[in-house]
């Protein structure tokens, strides 16, 4: 009868601990991804380009606030096409999880230069607003007319590769907030060609302002959780916690931690008492099986132990639901066991 178990190979089962079918694909899908990157950041560069040029020559804040937002698109597809070959690296030395926060950093950088950016431009617009200098309309509404069509391809390119990927996400938002832009300063256009009311054009750059602030503001958000090892979003621990100490056999779950290792790939350590008498591997396999089902969680690593004396426990403690447990590490952690009936 197995007491401990700290199954390095069952445990931390490498065939399907490993599985990306939740999403988060590598290898081919991975080239695909970096095929249609490249596409809209061929699209995003030639037409930014075009813009600054006219942005200038019609003296349109908005537009030129438009191409500066185009330079971070360009500058987040960059860091998503990078990233992703850093995340593709087979682990090596002290990188026992490879490189594949490597898109994480990247997607952090893409909501902070958002929100760095968007505040440069709302000094820039309300000073526009007390002092509105001449703007040429017609140049505004053809170029943000052009530029709409040029975001929807890249968009529809962008949507074509891996979203479920916090970084490609990140660079898709940072187009997608583009495309919104483009028709805020298309209406300031038709505004200034029809009534000649030239603030129409930091208005338009205000609204883009608040749509790189809302955008900039959620990714650092979900790149911080994932820094911060906080759960993944939709999985409540004490709730899976609860759930695992209700399968049959187990009596208690403890030092229960689960994080993401990257966007889309959760992973998942406890240690678990079984009932004397109970069979330790099967209660490991009745978990392994309720994650993936229920959690899609494939990576886990499980200590099962019974709950009550261990010959293998050294002098000095005894693991059990009454006494201390030497292999808890979180002693302070939350204990989870089956409810009382």
């Amino acid at each position: 009868m197995d007491h401990h178990h700290e199954d390095h190979d069952d445990g931390h089962s490498h065939d399907d601990g490993h599985s990306h079918d939740d999403g988060h694909s590598h290898g081919v899908a991975a080239d695909a991804d970096r095929r249609w990157l490249g596409l809209a950041l061929g699209l995003i560069a030639v037409f930014m380009a075009a813009e600054v040029v006219v942005g200038l020559l019609a003296g349109s804040l908005a537009l030129l606030s438009d191409a500066a937002h185009m330079l971070t698109d360009a500058g987040a597809i960059v860091l998503a096409l990078v990233a992703m070959r850093l995340a593709a690296r087979p682990p090596r030395g002290g990188y026992t999880f490879g490189l594949k926060r490597a898109e994480i950093l990247s997607a952090q950088a893409n909501g902070l230069t958002m929100l760095l950016l968007a505040v440069w431009l709302g000094v820039e617009a309300v000073q526009r607003l007390v002092h509105p200098p001449a703007v040429t309309g017609w140049p505004v509404l053809v170029t943000a007319l052009a530029g709409i069509l040029v975001n929807v391809a890249a968009a529809w390119a962008m949507s074509r590769a891996n979203r479920s990927s916090l970084n490609v996400e990140g660079a898709f938002q940072h187009v997608l907030n583009d495309l919104f832009a483009f028709i805020a300063t298309a209406v300031a256009g038709v505004i200034m060609v029809t009534t000649g009311f030239t603030r129409a054009d930091p208005i338009a750059t205000l609204v883009v302002v608040v749509l790189m602030i809302k955008a900039g503001l959620a990714l650092v958000r979900a790149s911080g959780r994932i820094f911060l090892e906080a759960a993944p979003p939709g999985i409540e621990p004490s709730a899976l916690g609860t759930r695992l100490a209700g399968l049959p056999d187990v009596v208690e779950v403890h030092d229960l931690h689960v994080w993401e290792i990257t966007s889309g790939e959760p992973a998942l350590s406890a240690h678990v008492l079984v009932a004397e008498g109970g069979d330790c591997h099967a209660v490991r396999q009745a978990i392994e099986q309720l994650l993936r089902r229920e959690y899609r969680i494939t990576h886990s690593t499980l200590q099962v132990d019974h709950a009550g004396g261990d010959p293998a426990v050294p002098s000095g403690g005894e693991a059990g639901l009454d006494g201390a447990d030497p292999h808890c590490t979180d002693p302070h952690g939350a204990m989870y066991r089956p409810a009382a009936t």
